[in-house]
């Protein structure tokens, strides 16, 4: 194939991966524009070769550089945008301690856990302990 077909190629890819985000498919459009520099530099290869090279290099590239670029790009951090700890609620049921019922933050309704030493009584405010998923451990106030 000609070097301008593996251009267009890596910018194909390069493009898939800006819509993935996902720091996979890059790594093959810089596959394919290393095999158009080959190409292109008058290294004569036929089609299975270039396939070839673009194949190894692709896969190297994605086995040995991307954990490197993942680290240094932050991608592999889960980043935690609010906490609710702290937050205050209201519970919408009665709540024996350790009871599970229904308190209300921030507008929503939320499953809720009296974790504190004392009962919650309906319409009582409450602090945030902990989230579990999506349920919030309330203690009173």
């Amino acid at each position: 194939m000609d070097w301008w077909v593996w251009v267009l190629v890596g910018f194909l890819l390069l493009t898939i991966e800006f819509y993935a985000t996902t720091a996979h498919i890059g790594f093959f459009a810089v596959g394919a524009f290393l095999v158009a520099i080959i190409v292109g530099t008058g290294i004569h290869m036929p089609l299975w070769g270039q396939l070839l090279t673009f194949s190894i290099s692709s896969v190297i590239l994605l086995v040995f550089v991307r954990p490197v670029v993942v680290r240094k790009l932050g991608f592999n951090v889960t980043k935690i945008v609010d906490t609710l700890v702290g937050e205050q609620a209201v519970a919408l049921d009665d709540l024996p301690v350790s009871a599970h019922g229904k308190a209300e933050m921030r507008g929503s309704t939320w499953t809720a856990i009296n974790v504190g030493d004392a009962p919650l009584s309906k319409g009582q405010r409450c602090i945030v302990e902990d989230v579990v998923g999506l349920t919030i451990h309330i203690r009173a106030s």
